[in-house]
């Protein structure tokens, strides 16, 4: 009986294996763990396209380990980024990867140099087209204004005509008794009644009593006026067929139609709609 270890504790350990020997087991490519993540949680291709807005193409390309088509490396990091937590991956360890498969991050720019270029680099400014268009709108608007602010402070007595119709008398302001009130105007002569047309209808609108509101559309409907006639104001409006008038205060307005008086005893503040034809003086 010998004392110590036993015969086998004594045999030579040649059947050990060395750690060393042992093959590392293959790391799972990009493509392959996203895939993986993606199938166990359910999802399809098309279902990681519409929630992450990257291409159905490129969600394929990423699977199959294929980075060309994203477009360079940052696409490529922010691609592997937002499928890995679409699916609940970590995307660190995904992009550390794909850093040491793909050559790491470029290196960063040096400030200073960039700097210096930014510096020195002379600054081209083109011309400001939007100040201009802004100054020409002013002075366009300026101008309307302008014009239309001149052509109220004028005399507006003169009558005016619609659709390029005949001149028609114009009234001018005469002094009264010192009060300062505008005498009526005259009733037309024979000349401005044979003046006016036979294949047209002519109405002569006139302010005698006072101020009154006015709207005149044509036969097709548009309108030619809508405004205010002051007294001693007129207005002359033609049309082939048909002059449609309203009459706010019907009371303070004197009519001529195809240059004939309308005797109609209008009310004081009474509203009056009418339509006037090559036929009359007859009201429509």
């Amino acid at each position: 009986m010998s004392i110590g270890n036993s015969p086998e504790d004594e045999r030579p350990f040649d059947d050990v294996t060395d750690v060393s020997d042992v093959p590392e087991k293959p790391r799972t490519s990009i493509g392959r763990a996203l895939r993986q993540a993606r199938t166990a949680a359910g999802l399809t291709v098309d279902d990681i396209s519409t929630a992450t807005r990257v291409r159905i193409a490129i969600v394929h390309a990423i699977e199959a380990d294929d980075f060309a088509p994203c477009g360079g490396d940052v696409y490529a990091r922010g691609h592997i980024r937002t499928l890995a937590k679409a699916v609940h991956l970590d995307p660190a360890p995904l992009i550390e990867q794909y850093d040491a498969e793909h050559g790491g991050r470029p290196a960063p720019t040096p400030a200073a140099p960039l700097f210096e270029a930014e510096r020195i680099r002379p600054e081209r400014r083109g011309p400001n087209w939007t100040a201009a268009m802004v100054a020409a709108i002013v002075a366009v608007v300026g101008f309307v204004g302008f014009t239309v602010f001149k052509g109220g402070s004028g005399s507006g007595a003169e009558a005016q005509v619609a659709e390029g119709a005949t001149p028609t008398q114009s009234r001018s302001a005469s002094p009264g008794d010192g009060d300062g009130k505008t005498s009526p105007k005259p009733d037309p002569t024979e000349s401005a009644i044979a003046a006016a047309p036979q294949d047209k209808v002519t109405v002569q609108v006139s302010a005698v009593n006072g101020r009154s509101w006015i709207s005149a559309k044509d036969h097709s409907g548009r309108l030619l006026f809508d405004g205010l006639l002051k007294q001693g104001d007129s207005k002359t409006f033609q049309d082939s067929s048909k002059i449609n008038l309203v009459l706010g205060d019907a009371g303070a307005i004197q009519l001529y139609v195809n240059g004939k008086k309308i005797e109609d005893d209008f009310q004081p503040g009474a509203v009056e709609r009418l339509t006037y034809t090559k036929g009359d003086p007859q009201v429509g």
